[in-house]
């Protein structure tokens, strides 16, 4: 429907590859958040042998991106979005007697808590207008502003942090990195020489040799089609 308010939602999952949903395992906001921030990094290798000049940073690896979300849990019924298109009166943020308790614990439980059959933090598929996101949580601060007399919490925000990933086999083919300082396993096709897949993993046909040394192939003119052929990192070449 046009116009309708979509709440940010994070739904939690016990494998990597997103197919088994856990039990209770669904948070949306009661208010959506005003920003969320990527944060992107690229990490470079600065070693260099001693007594030798200054060079070029060489690119050692871009690792994952983290997002950064700010989630507001309130029960004042002050912050209310009433009258909002798609927001009815039983979606408005009165107090129910415990304050926020049972909305922190809930977010807690999905993002947070320790899977016990998987023996690690649940893996979090975050989803909000154009925002899709599938990560682990990294770091959480909860920050508890407004009390009833009694000390009940009406009013926190927490401040989360994710960092995303891909799953395994999607990320292998998005990235197909050729990079030589990279194991590689390719299939051989028609027309393939072993110099010439040597070529394109290392930019240099001479290492062949030890290839053929590396998957135990005594005769490297005739490749076999649909054969598989290792390519170690070229720093282990020699």
């Amino acid at each position: 429907m046009s116009g309708e308010l979509i709440k940010l939602h994070i739904k939690a999952y016990s494998d990597a590859n997103f197919q088994t949903e856990v039990a209770n395992g669904d948070f949306r906001t009661l208010l959506n958040p005003e920003k969320y921030i990527f944060k992107y990094k690229v990490e470079q290798a600065r070693q260099q042998g001693s007594g030798t000049s200054s060079s070029a940073p060489r690119y050692n690896r871009t690792p994952p991106e983290d997002l950064q979300l700010e989630f507001i849990f309130d029960r004042t019924g002050v912050l209310m979005n009433y009258g909002e298109p798609g927001v009815h009166d039983d979606d408005l943020s009165y107090d129910e007697g415990v304050g926020i308790a049972d909305d922190v614990d809930l977010f807690k439980r999905v993002v947070y808590n320790y899977n016990g059959d998987e023996h690690r933090p649940n893996y979090l598929h975050i989803a909000w207008g154009a925002l899709l996101f599938k990560g682990v949580l990294t770091e959480m601060d909860i920050t508890f502003k407004l009390f009833k007399p009694d000390g009940t919490p009406l009013r926190a925000t927490a401040s989360a942090k994710f960092t995303g990933f891909i799953e395994d086999n999607l990320r292998v083919a998005l990235e197909n990195n050729t990079s030589p300082d990279l194991t590689h396993v390719r299939i051989v096709k028609e027309g393939d020489t072993l110099p010439l897949m040597t070529q394109r993993i290392y930019g240099d046909s001479k290492y062949y040799l030890e290839v053929a040394k590396a998957n135990e192939i005594t005769n490297f003119r005739k490749l076999i089609v649909g054969q598989k052929i290792f390519f170690p990192p070229i720093e282990k070449v020699s």
